[in-house]
């Protein structure tokens, strides 16, 4: 069987859906009785404007992310620059690396509200199809 129900780590069940399934057109039950063709849903526009709002905006934070965060044993390993002292006996090493932790923060708080426009896309196309899976 292609779509399981599974029990998470808290006991509560979960639906793993199996991405053959949803490109395959594989069907559910919806809590109204209704089948969902989950192919049919992969290739409505609501669908492909969610994957691509989801796209445009998580892999330029990902790009962002990984320069930001390579940068730092890049410019230690290779130059003098951040050698410098930047405030008293701190190094711009050490500032670069707490503005590190200052950049994963940010992007968290940036995601965790950005994903909120995508629940609302979710839960639009979830409605168009008749509901949750039951």
């Amino acid at each position: 069987m292609t779509i399981r129900d599974s029990l998470d780590t808290e006991g509560k069940k979960s639906h793993i859906i199996n991405l053959k399934t949803l490109t395959s057109g594989g069907t559910k039950q919806m809590s109204n009785g209704k089948p969902v063709q989950y192919g049919e849903v992969a290739q409505s526009e609501k669908f492909k404007k969610l994957i691509g709002n989801k796209k445009r905006f998580i892999i330029p934070m990902t790009v962002f992310f990984l320069l930001f965060y390579f940068t730092l044993p890049i410019l230690t390993s290779y130059t003098k620059v951040l050698n410098n002292p930047a405030i008293g006996p701190i190094s711009w090493a050490w500032v670069y690396a707490f503005a590190q932790f200052l950049m994963t923060w940010a992007l968290c708080i940036i995601y965790s509200r950005k994903s909120k426009e995508f629940d609302r896309q979710v839960e639009e196309i979830k409605s168009e199809i008749g509901g949750n899976p039951s």
